[in-house]
């Protein structure tokens, strides 16, 4: 029987591995140096890591292995931890508190927090670039310039750059459900749609098993930001390690408020059974996919 706990666990301990060695070799174990210790600082911690985690995955549901991607999936990781450092910052949401522990531009300040998300950015697009699996066979330049291309285009005004920009100026706004969606699809949805398309390119899936993995991620996407919203008034910060409530102080439009509490679960729900019937086309390999889509409105943080 899969054990989804293990697995989460599992793969957060290599990640988490490969991302300290990554940033050891970048600096060349240089110590001392604050940009990395604010770099090593805001990718350490409890990160859920779900989008590396997707990306692997995936691979693995088209018969891939984790050493054919890990590279890109913790390259996912840096963009996702960039985006959340500057969504923190004073002239965004304003957050203390990120991942249990304060946020970077309070744990330096806000010039090193700036730096330190445009460091990682651009630390992981050198580290996609590199065609040489870590089993040690090249990976097809083809396919990997296809999947940095797709990540490119999802971190910036194609996905979550203009999906921030949408959120910064909704405050104080109503808005509808359509615009609700379409924020949400490029603030969150586009880099988790990346991160399984990633995998199922690197793992070498056929056109038809990436087209079923779009349709599972888009839907997947969705439902982890409607869980967001949800948790933003039924979660406990001490289990989430950030605060919650802040949605309604900041007047911002979430699908709780548009749809109502009820609603927005049972829209959840749904959109996890949409992409669980993506997957039907797969074998016993995808279960791991099978039971994140579960966890991610079953989780508590």
């Amino acid at each position: 029987m899969f054990d989804l706990n293990l697995y989460l666990v599992s793969k957060r301990k290599q990640i988490n591995l490969f991302l300290e060695n990554l940033l050891k070799s970048y600096f060349d174990c240089a110590l001392g140096s604050r940009i990395y210790d604010a770099m090593e600082y805001t990718l350490a911690g409890n990160g859920k890591r779900m989008r590396p985690i997707l990306c692997i995955a995936a691979a693995q549901a088209v018969n891939g292995k984790t050493q054919d991607v890990i590279r890109a999936a913790c390259a996912l990781e840096m963009i996702h931890t960039y985006s959340l450092i500057h969504d923190d910052l004073p002239a965004m949401d304003n957050d203390s508190i990120r991942r249990g522990k304060p946020t970077c531009h309070i744990a330096f300040d806000e010039a090193t927090a700036i730096l330190t998300g445009d460091a990682l950015l651009t630390f992981a697009f050198q580290t996609l670039s590199i065609n040489k699996a870590e089993s040690g066979k090249r990976i097809d330049s083809h396919r990997l310039l296809k999947v940095i291309n797709r990540i490119a285009f999802a971190a910036g005004n194609g996905g979550m750059v203009e999906g921030q920009m949408m959120d910064v100026f909704s405050e104080n706004r109503n808005l509808t459900l359509d615009e609700l969606e379409k924020m949400h699809n490029l603030k969150t949805g586009a880099l988790i749609s990346a991160s399984v398309y990633s995998g199922a390119v690197l793992g070498g899936g056929t056109d038809g098993q990436i087209e079923a993995l779009e349709i599972f991620a888009k839907n997947i996407g969705l439902a982890f930001q409607v869980k967001d919203d949800i948790l933003n008034i039924e979660g406990e910060p001490e289990i989430m390690g950030k605060a919650a409530g802040t949605d309604i102080i900041r007047n911002k439009s979430t699908y709780p408020l548009v749809m109502g509490l009820k609603e927005s679960k049972k829209f959840a729900q749904n959109l996890v059974s949409s992409a669980l019937k993506a997957l039907d086309c797969f074998d016993n390999k995808a279960e791991p996919l099978r039971h994140i889509a579960g966890y991610i409105i079953e989780r508590k943080k």
